[in-house]
């Protein structure tokens, strides 16, 4: 090791250990948040060991302090300028993928129920959507059941065969 490195470890060192503890506690004041806190001393302590000159010619804690201020206040600063950054919990409120395809699925269903013609669309609103029996649904419709069967029949070979157009239907 050449004797220039060796003095800059040795001023390194001599920093950490005279001021790193106070420095660490002024920033976690400041800051609030131990992480950062840290993340500012280092960066502090690399910028003194990027410029040792300007160690000797001031007061070398007044300097760290303001040099640590400084980069608290340049973070601060730089989080306000960009989108606020979000945890899990927004991941939380995205459907999931499943969710998704379920939700494009029904989309689909109901365009393809929309193009069928308004009897059958009725029918199968009834029975299948409703859950009525062909009974109630000829009642509702003021149909014969007999009606509400046949038309039942036909609207589900429409459906499916726009669910193929659709490329939904096996």
């Amino acid at each position: 090791m050449s004797p220039a490195a060796t003095a800059a470890d040795e001023l390194m060192r001599g920093l950490v250990e005279e001021h790193g503890g106070p420095l660490y506690g002024y920033v976690l004041r400041l800051t609030g948040d131990p992480g950062r806190a840290e993340d500012v001393v280092q960066e502090t302590l690399l910028r003194a060991w990027r410029h040792p000159s300007v160690l000797g010619a001031r007061p070398v804690r007044a300097w760290l302090f303001t040099v640590a201020r400084n980069l608290v206040v340049d973070q601060h600063r730089a989080r306000q300028a960009r989108p606020q950054e979000t945890g899990d919990e927004a991941l939380a409120v995205v459907p999931a993928d499943d969710e998704l395809e379920k939700a494009v699925e029904s989309w689909a269903v109901a365009e393809a129920l929309a193009s069928l013609r308004p009897e059958h669309r009725e029918v199968l609103l009834e029975t299948y959507y409703r859950g009525r029996s062909v009974k109630e649904a000829s009642e509702v419709l003021g149909i014969p059941a007999g009606t509400v069967k046949s038309r039942t029949y036909y609207a589900l070979r429409a459906l499916k065969l726009a669910l193929e157009e659709r490329g939904l239907a096996p």
